[in-house]
């Protein structure tokens, strides 16, 4: 092992700028109330010894399904699905829905061991059939593991979680596509500012909101993103919509002034996010999160359970082509002598996306049926 004690899968040279090894070396509080300010503080952001042993114990302690995966499951099956294949070779999982691995310092053996534990974990878990997260989960665990059978059993642990208080990862199109649409409804209300934008220079905001979880689980550099699941291994799914808000207010603050293309919003949110150690440390990205008021655990999951009831209802539970919900309000099949299209897909924008998933039907209009109140 290279000091500071990075494994065989990192690739030491990126790791010395990326994270630097400066911090204490022991954690000793055990009440939840203080773990979460120690991760908030980034207590062990700062030594990559102490960060592998919370992960360790934080995860061991998330409660999980009777029957779990553990090390020697994925000693037991690793030969078997790989074969003959050389790790960069390997396909990945049809439920990380083509997403890019990300790289966080990995050297080339990281990168395949990545795509071997992806594999196994789909063998173990058929029941999973969307869950782009993943990837970029597992790279950052297999920093902090032993081995690949120590990465996978930390994998397995989060996905098997059985908390129903403490959702961790999207493991469906339901549940994924479900989050999207909270995470629209927590910008209308938490980041007016930046909806505003997002609706005057997209033709449909509802996809450039539907990207959040890659701005997390992808483009986020890894000092960034460790710090974020830090964060979120303690306190959970919430975390995640917190910062997503958080980088959509930083995006606006930056390019509020500057003229965005309709067509490059989604790519602009992306590139500021991969380069958004220009703009925010990970210290004040967290902050601004968390300075985010009433926003609660409980909103969020009644709007989660509204959105994935609107979802069944229109029979949308698999992955398939994102609805453009704008369709009713194109300006060559949307007529009206009020307001004109610009207005009506501002209007449109404001409805939360459970609604806005059905074409709207035209019941009155006083062109048509006058002014009378009897009517």
């Amino acid at each position: 092992m290279d000091s500071p004690g990075y494994n065989c899968f990192v690739d030491k040279n990126k790791m010395d700028t990326a994270i630097q090894d400066l911090g204490p070396k022991e954690l000793s509080c055990t009440e939840l109330q203080e773990l979460k300010q120690l991760a908030r503080q980034g207590y062990w952001a700062r030594s990559y010894a102490l960060r592998g042993k919370v992960y360790q114990r934080l995860i061991r302690d998330i409660p999980c399904r009777t029957v779990t995966p553990d090390a020697s499951v994925y000693s037991d099956i690793v030969g078997k699905i790989v074969g003959k294949h050389s790790s960069g070779s390997l396909p990945l999982p049809e439920f990380v829905d083509n997403t890019q691995v990300p790289s966080y310092c990995l050297n080339t053996r990281g990168e395949g061991a990545v795509r071997k534990i992806l594999l196994c974990i789909a063998n173990q878990f058929p029941d999973i059939s969307f869950c782009p997260a993943l990837p970029a989960v597992v790279a950052l665990l297999l920093h902090y593991s032993i081995d690949e059978a120590e990465c996978f059993e930390k994998a397995c642990r989060i996905l098997a979680c059985n908390d129903p208080s403490k959702k961790l990862i999207d493991q469906s199109f339901l549940a994924f596509e479900s989050s999207c649409m909270t995470f629209g409804d927590l910008v209308n209300k938490y980041c007016q500012a930046a909806h505003k934008l997002m609706v005057a220079v997209s033709e449909d905001v509802l996809q450039v909101y539907a990207d959040w979880q890659r701005w997390l689980f992808g483009e986020l550099p890894l000092s960034y993103f460790a710090r974020v699941f830090d964060v979120f291994l303690v306190e959970g799914y919430k975390v995640l919509y917190r910062v997503a808000l958080a980088i959509l207010k930083f995006f606006h603050k930056v390019r509020a002034g500057q003229l965005l293309e309709s067509d490059n919003v989604k790519q602009d949110i992306r590139t500021f996010v991969k380069d958004i150690a220009k703009t925010v440390s990970p210290e004040k990205l967290l902050e601004k999160a968390f300075a985010i008021r009433l926003f609660s655990r409980k909103e969020i999951q009644l709007l989660q359970m509204a959105n994935e009831k609107a979802l069944k209802q229109k029979g949308i539970t698999v992955k398939q082509k994102r609805q453009f919900v704008h369709l009713a309000v194109h300006a060559e099949n949307f007529h009206s002598e009020i307001v004109s299209v610009k207005e009506m897909r501002d209007i449109w924008s404001w409805v939360p996306e459970r609604f806005a998933l059905c074409q709207p039907l035209l019941l009155f209009s006083s062109l048509q049926h006058g002014y009378s109140l009897t009517r």
